[in-house]
């Protein structure tokens, strides 16, 4: 018995290596090819957050969260932000995106559910909590460039978004080995009500990675310096792990241990992308706040 367990384990820990590398090899390729290949990662990615959340909403008994027309709505702020950031459309192209809002507050007076306010919330949760800080993504790609001839103009840099993708894995992977080696020595829990597993001196492991996968990063992107790289991976780190957070407080108030099934040995979408949901708001807040210093 102890050894099929063991077996049991190694087979899960392959399982879960080769989808990790297979999932960043994707999510890197996509955001360096170009442009084109990044847009439709994070519209998908977008689609597929936002369905798996009404989805585990629906499952909760009661509660009727309109999937399609929220995953619909989320997509579709997503290319509106892709389009008023690249400059292929002005503010007019939120116009439909307003018009769905109020659909589905206007179609919940006519559901007759006992738990119609719960319904709203849930589904504007869909669009403020998931598909907001995915459009916002958009941002951090898209931005104004000098060239060499002093002129100024709109260019995809990969480095921004691969920069915050990078630091979150560094985190939880810092996070994760610190937190195994240590814990038993230094055992203070970072939020034992919501998290039990998650410690100080994982989070503060994590941290320390993130710092130096920062420095690294800087030497190859130059456009920031590193004390701007540094302050980028301070910030995912802090907001990263309270997106990993509320996540939990989310899955727990609902009663599941994963969000889906999306990698084989990492859960859900959500559960791989739960950090960004905070951190990719205030990276966006960081940036902006540094070009207004």
């Amino acid at each position: 018995q102890h050894r099929k367990a063991i077996t049991q384990e190694m087979n899960n820990l392959i399982t879960r290596t080769v989808s990790g590398i297979f999932f960043v090899a994707v999510m890197v390729g996509a955001i360096l090819y170009d442009a084109k290949t990044f847009i439709v990662l994070f519209g998908i990615i977008t689609a597929l957050a936002v369905w798996e959340f009404c989805t585990l909403v629906n499952n909760k008994r009661e509660l009727q969260v309109n999937r399609l027309i929220s995953t619909a709505a989320g997509l579709y702020l997503y290319l509106a932000m892709m389009a008023f950031c690249t400059g292929a459309s002005g503010a007019a192209i939120f116009i439909p995106y307003l018009i769905t809002l109020m659909y589905l507050l206007i179609s919940g007076l006519y559901m007759r559910s006992p738990r119609s306010l719960e319904n709203w919330a849930f589904a504007f949760a869909s669009q403020l909590y998931i598909a907001l800080p995915f459009a916002l993504m958009n941002v951090l790609a898209f931005r104004m460039q000098s060239g060499v001839d002093g002129m100024s103009g709109l260019a995809y840099i990969p480095a921004l978004p691969l920069g915050l993708m990078i630091f979150l894995w560094t985190n939880d992977m810092g996070a994760y080995c610190f937190g195994s080696m240590l814990q038993r020595f230094v055992p203070f829990k970072l939020f034992p009500s919501v998290s039990p597993h998650k410690s100080w001196i994982g989070s503060i492991g994590g941290g320390l990675v993130t710092v130096a996968a920062a420095v690294i990063m800087s030497r190859y992107f130059t456009f920031m310096p590193p004390v701007q790289w540094v302050g980028m991976a301070l910030v995912v780190v802090v907001f990263g792990t309270w997106g990993d957070l509320v996540e939990s407080l989310l899955k727990r108030n609902l009663g599941v241990k994963d969000s889906g099934r999306f990698l084989p040995g990492h859960g859900g979408v959500l559960d791989r992308f739960d950090s960004s949901l905070l951190a990719i708001p205030a990276v966006v807040l960081y940036l902006y706040t540094l070009e207004i210093m």
